[in-house]
C-alpha cells in the first residue's frame, strides 16, 4: 500500500496540539522526532545510546511530526484541514514554530525500513529491554526483553513518554495484576506489563493500524495468553476494572479520560498518565483532582512528564 507522508516542522510547545489535530483527522499513526528526546545523554547507568546522529543532522533544531494518510483517502482535503487547524493555533497564543507542512509518497515497506536506521536495543528501565526484531542483543541477568517491530504504529519504547510509563509499570505490576493500556500504539506497554508478570492485560486503541501492529507484537513476544488488543474506546468496549490503567497519549485526551477513568479502576488502583508537556502538567493535575483522583507524584524526563494518581 502507498501512503502520503505528512511532515510538519514545528516547536515542542505545539506538539501536543498538533498531534491532537492529527488524531482528529483519523490518520494512520503519528511519530514525533525531537532532538531533545533522541539525543539525550546518559542520565543513568541503564540508559543506552541508541541514535546514529547523522540521521538527525538535517539542520533543523525544532520538532518534526510525521503522519501517514492512505492513498484511498482525499489527501488534499485532509491536508487543507490540517493546515487550517494548525494556523488557528496561533490565535490561542501557541508558538507553532515554522509550521511547515511537507508531503511525500512512501510505500508501507519503505516506511517500516526507515526506522531500522536508528532504532537500536535500548534498556529503558531496571529490567525491560526493547529490542528491534532485526537487531542482535546479548541478554544480561534479569533482563526482560521485548521484541518489537513498530510497523505503522507509534511506540518504539525509546521516546521519553514511553520510557517513563515502563519504569512506572516496573514499580506497580505484581503477579496478580490486571492492566488496561489506553492508546496502545505498538503494544509495547501492554507487552511490558505481561513480561513483568501481570496476569491479565487489555490494550485498546482507536487506530485500527495500531491494533493490528499490537496483535502482531503480542504474538511475537508470546504473551497472547495474557494480552488482548482491541479496537475501540475504553469507555465503550470495557466493562471491568483494573489494578493499573496506563495512558501514554497527550494531555488534552488525559483530561477527558479523567472524567470517567475511576469507573475502570479498582479501589486501590493506580492511573499512570504520560505524554504531558511541562506547560500542561498543572492542567492535568487539576482535571485528575476534580474527578476524584489523588496525585501521588509527577515524574519528568526531558520535555515530558508522567503523572501517577489513585482514587481518593
Amino acid at each position: 500500500m502507498k501512503w502520503t507522508e505528512i511532515t510538519i516542522k514545528t516547536s515542542t510547545e505545539a506538539v501536543e496540539a498538533i498531534t491532537n489535530i492529527l488524531y482528529e483527522q483519523n490518520v494512520g499513526g503519528v511519530s514525533i522526532e525531537d532532538p531533545k528526546d533522541f539525543k539525550f545523554q546518559k542520565k543513568n547507568d541503564y540508559d543506552w545510546d541508541f541514535v546514529e546522529e547523522e540521521i538527525f543532522n538535517s539542520g533543523y533544531d525544532g520538532v518534526i511530526i510525521k503522519t501517514y494518510i492512505t492513498e484511498e483517502r482525499d489527501v488534499t482535503e485532509d491536508i487543507n484541514t490540517i493546515k487550517e487547524k494548525i494556523d488557528n493555533l496561533k490565535a490561542f497564543g501557541i508558538d507553532v514554530g515554522e509550521a511547515i507542512v511537507e508531503l511525500s509518497q512512501v510505500d508501507e515497506e519503505d516506511w517500516a525500513n526507515e526506522w531500522k536506521n536508528y532504532y537500536k536495543p535500548t534498556k529503558v528501565g531496571e529490567k525491560i529491554v526493547v529490542k528491534p526484531t532485526w537487531e542482535e542483543y546479548d541478554k544480561q541477568d534479569g533482563d526482560l526483553i521485548i521484541e518489537l517491530d513498530p510497523g505503522m504504529a507509534f511506540g518504539t519504547g525509546t521516546h521519553e513518554t514511553t520510557t517513563m510509563c515502563i519504569r512506572e509499570l516496573e514499580k506497580f505490576v505484581k503477579e496478580d495484576t490486571k492492566v488496561f493500556d489506553i492508546g496502545c500504539g505498538s503494544g509495547i506497554l501492554a507487552i511490558a506489563a505481561a513480561k513483568l508478570g501481570a496476569k491479565d492485560v487489555l490494550a485498546v486503541d482507536l487506530d485500527e493500524v495500531a491494533v493490528k501492529v499490537s496483535k502482531e507484537n503480542i504474538e511475537l513476544n508470546k504473551v497472547e495468553d495474557k494480552v488482548v488488543a482491541m479496537y475501540g474506546n475504553l469507555m465503550e468496549v470495557v466493562h471491568e476494572k483494573a489494578d493499573i490503567v496506563v495512558a501514554n497519549i497527550i494531555a488534552d485526551i488525559i483530561k477527558i479520560l479523567a472524567k470517567g477513568i475511576k469507573n475502570f479502576m479498582k479501589d486501590d488502583a493506580v492511573f499512570i498518565s504520560s505524554g504531558i508537556i511541562h506547560a500542561k502538567v498543572d492542567e492535568v493535575k487539576e482535571a485528575l483532582v476534580e474527578n476524584g483522583l489523588e496525585v501521588l507524584y509527577v515524574e519528568s524526563l526531558g520535555e515530558w512528564n508522567a503523572i501517577v494518581s489513585k482514587i481518593k
